[in-house]
Order: C-alpha cells, then structure tokens, then sequence
C-alpha cells in the first residue's frame, strides 16, 4: 500500500539548504511519527525539522546515522550519541525520560527474542572478562561520583532529602536489619563491590564475613580498607567467583550482583544458595535489578557497558533460584523510586566530574558513561526497570512478626 506524505500537514520546516534531499526528509519523517507521542523532534544536518521540537530534539549530524537509527534504534542510539553524530537538544534527562516512556509497555520485538533465544551460560571466564570490562576501569575513576564507601547499587532513602551518602549507609543497615544479623553468624557477601556492606555488617552487627568478588581492583581496595579500619580478622575478602562458594553460612547476601549471573547460570546460583545455606539458622537477601515481564537488557548497554548481564522478573528469580534452593519467600519490596533518585545523584555528581573524565578517557567515554546513567535513571523513573528486594528462608524460619521490627526509627543494632 503506498504510503502518501505531506510535510506540511507533519509540521516539517524546510530549509533552503534542504531541498533536494527529499528521502532524507521523508526518512527522518518516519523516525519523527515513531517518536511523536513522546513530543521529541528530529533535526537533520540540512536544518530540516520534524514535528514539535518545543520539549527538544534528536539532532542528526549526517545520512549514515539517520539510516542506522532507523534500523537498529535499540544499539545505535547508544554509538551515534557517544560518538558524537547525533545530539540532544534541550534538557538532556527530560527528552530522554520522554523517550524511555514510549518502550515501557511495547511488545518484545524479534530481535530482543532472539537475544533471549541465543543467550549462552555465563561461565568462569566469560564472568572474569565481564567483570573486568566494567569495574577494574579505575577505583579513582568510581571515586568522582560515588559516595564516600564507593556503593554502587540502589541507596535508601529514608527521606525524601537525605543526601547520596546518608542514603546509601541507610541502605546498609536496611539490609542488615532485614537479615537480622546476630553476633558471630556467618556470612556469605557474594559480589561484595567495594567492601562496604560487609564491613558495615562486620562493624555494627558483629558478624563475621566472607565476601567474594571477581574485580581485582575493587578486592584490592577493599582489602586495604579493612586492615586500615581494624576489621581484616572479622572480614575476608576473597578474590573468586560465586559458584566456588564453599562451608555452611547463616546468612547469605547478594546485592546487586544477580543482574551480572545470566540467564542461563540462573541454576548455578541456586545451587550455592542450597549448599551453602545452614538448613536450620539459614536466611538470605537479594538486592537486584529487575522488571515485570522477560526481555532483554537494552543492546547497546549488554554491549558496551554491562555485557552478559539479564535483570530477570520475579517469576525468574522464584521458579529459578528460589524454589531450586529450596527457599522460601519471606519479604519483597521495591525499592525503584529510591533507584531513580540513587542515579539522580550518580548523575549530577558525575556531571561535575566530566572534564576530570574526559582529561583521564576521551570524549566518547565520558559521553557514553553519561548516557548510561541519565538513561538509567529513565529506566527506573517510568517503570522500565525496578529495583527489588527479596528476603528468603526455609519454610519454618521466622525473622520479622511486623515491618516495624524493620523500618520504626531508633538503632536496631
């Protein structure tokens, strides 16, 4: 069926310096209706302007990137904004938040069923190199827009003012609290980051810690941070992968590393979990990324940001992990607001950080690693992704009688 087109009745604006290039015009068109309901407009190289521009728009510095936009939208949005060939004007968070919106409930296209399809098991090596890729990139580098205890995942804030690092060491002790941590239990921290939960645990909790992380950078630093506060005899750090997890625990943390394990290695992780878990003191936490139906991370940031990552559903999480481990559910709270605010301050932190990025990588990282955090930041804002906790134990083993035993104010150390 032919298609009919007429630009002025689109709201184009032609230029002088436009005319003759009318299958640009009518292609830019086309990407402008896929986007008009977000009111973004497209501005091509030639000055062409699509639909309402007033809330912003995708600039298009030449031919090459309007045609890979149109084709592969998912992955190269991501390469044309890092390396510079398209653009945003206007508030760089609210035209992609408007963007973000369009996908939330779009149905899952055949190329994110084939990513889902041909998803390979995430073994040992393969998590090393993934690892490596994203987090032995410098702890200095880290250090410019994190908080003070370097805690890269979801903060919690108890009000709505609390700053990046209050919110963050509220988190810590959410976790601990909702694990009712006892003097002298044994925990397991898998993917311990930068240390700072299981030194908090160790601090304040009395508890005794192993952590296991496969990043050398973040062990090392971690590693010193505990001799250097006097907890080294209460904290090992230890530099392996999950799945050589060995003895019996009373506790069994995870926070934010179940986003890294992979579809396929979901069993694996499960395995642990039975193994290791003492059957009758037993409890753990998993902090994870997740969202409400099956379907794949965005291309572009399994490839250039987070490869072999998958942030699973609950259902996932449940048939999958849970219910192998012979576990059973005792809490779930989503914490996806907190995460949108958590970025917010990675964000504007990050911001002011950029030219030290810049002077240290290249314009292209700089700009790559702000599109990932603005566009995260989208993602838990409009309910593209969310942020769960889930709380899990044998079937007879109580921790909490109220939420109140969890979240009334005063030191539940």
């Amino acid at each position: 069926m032919p298609i009919s087109w007429n630009p002025a009745a689109a709201g184009f604006r032609q230029t002088t310096a436009g005319r003759g290039h009318q299958l640009d015009h009518w292609l830019a068109g086309r990407l402008q209706q896929t986007i008009a309901p977000a009111a973004v407009g497209v501005e091509l190289w030639d000055g062409w302007c699509a639909g309402d521009t007033d809330a912003g728009a995708l600039l298009i510095h030449d031919r090459g990137a309007l045609l890979r936009l149109i084709v592969n939208p998912d992955f190269e949005f991501g390469e044309l904004y890092t390396s510079g060939r398209i653009a945003i004007r206007g508030d760089f968070v609210n035209v992609l938040e408007r963007l973000s919106r369009l996908s939330v409930d779009t149905p899952i296209s055949l190329r994110e069923r084939a990513a889902l399809w041909t998803a390979l098991p995430n073994g040992l090596f393969d998590a090393r190199r993934n690892i490596h890729h994203h987090y032995d990139i410098g702890n200095d580098f880290y250090q410019l827009w994190l908080d003070a205890n370097l805690v890269y995942t979801c903060a919690y804030y108890p009000e709505r003012a609390s700053t990046l690092d209050e919110a963050q060491a509220a988190k810590l002790d959410l976790v601990c609290r909702k694990l009712a941590l006892r003097p002298d239990e044994r925990v397991a921290d898998v993917g311990c980051g930068w240390g700072a939960l299981a030194l908090h645990m160790a601090r304040h909790y009395g508890v005794r810690v192993q952590a296991f992380n496969i990043s050398r950078e973040q062990i090392a630093y971690a590693r010193t941070r505990a001799a250097r506060e006097g907890l080294a005899g209460r904290v090992e750090f230890i530099e392996d992968d999950y799945r050589n997890v060995s003895g019996r625990f009373d506790v069994f943390a995870s926070v934010g590393m179940l986003e890294h394990v992979g579809r396929r290695s979901f069993g694996d992780l499960a395995a642990v979990v039975r193994r290791t878990l003492d059957r009758h003191t037993g409890r753990g936490l998993l902090h994870f990324i997740g969202r409400h139906r099956p379907r794949p991370l965005n291309a572009w940031i399994r490839r250039r940001i987070f490869p072999g990552a998958y942030v699973p559903t609950l259902a996932e999480v449940f048939a999958q992990i849970l219910e192998p481990a012979r576990q059973n559910v005792v809490d779930v709270e989503n914490l996806r607001l907190h995460y949108a605010r958590t970025l917010q301050h990675w964000r504007e932190r990050f911001e002011r950080a950029e030219p030290a990025v810049r002077a240290r990588f290249d314009e292209p990282f700089a700009r790559a690693w702000r599109l990932y955090l603005a566009g995260s930041e989208c993602a838990f804002t409009t309910g593209w992704l969310q942020l769960f906790q889930v709380v899990f134990a044998p079937a007879d083993r109580r921790l909490h009688w109220t939420r109140a035993e969890v979240y009334s104010s005063g030191d539940r150390r």
